[in-house]
């Protein structure tokens, strides 16, 4: 099933991901929230752990890269220096608990997804929106 997947940050212009197309195959049509995590997180580790490791002698970006990559905040050539592969089930485990706690909300269309057993419909139109939530630091005196 292909999934469109935004990620978005509290207090930022430009979304993180805008609407970047994904392909998991093991994903049933009406999911639980944990379902559809572990899904995506399993698909984005697979995805980095078969991403090569590149040894560039002269590395360049070119205009176009530089121009594209400025509207994400971040300039960078992509390599993966950590020679280590990321662990599927610590990722998931990771990604259950930090919902769990509260550090990002999760939306399907206009419907946030309340709870990891919570049920819903997926459609090939669908758009899955991922908010990395901040904390504000203070006290009340």
């Amino acid at each position: 099933m292909d999934l469109i997947i935004n990620a978005k940050q509290a207090g930022r212009k430009h979304a993180l991901i805008e609407k970047q197309k994904i392909v998991i195959d093991d994903l049933p049509y009406s999911p639980s929230l944990r379902v559809l995590l572990n899904a995506v997180v399993k698909q984005q580790v697979t995805a980095y752990n078969d991403k090569p490791l590149e040894k560039n002698l002269l590395p360049f970006l070119s205009n176009e890269q530089i121009d594209s990559q400025t509207n994400t905040g971040k300039v960078g050539f992509g390599s993966i220096y950590n020679e280590n592969k990321a662990n599927l089930a610590k990722a998931q485990e990771v990604a259950l608990q930090a919902y769990e706690d509260g550090l990002f909300a999760v939306f399907a269309d206009e419907e946030e997804l309340q709870g990891l057993d919570h049920i819903f419909v997926l459609k090939p139109e669908t758009v899955i929106t991922f908010i990395r939530l901040t904390f504000l630091a203070g006290s009340y005196w």
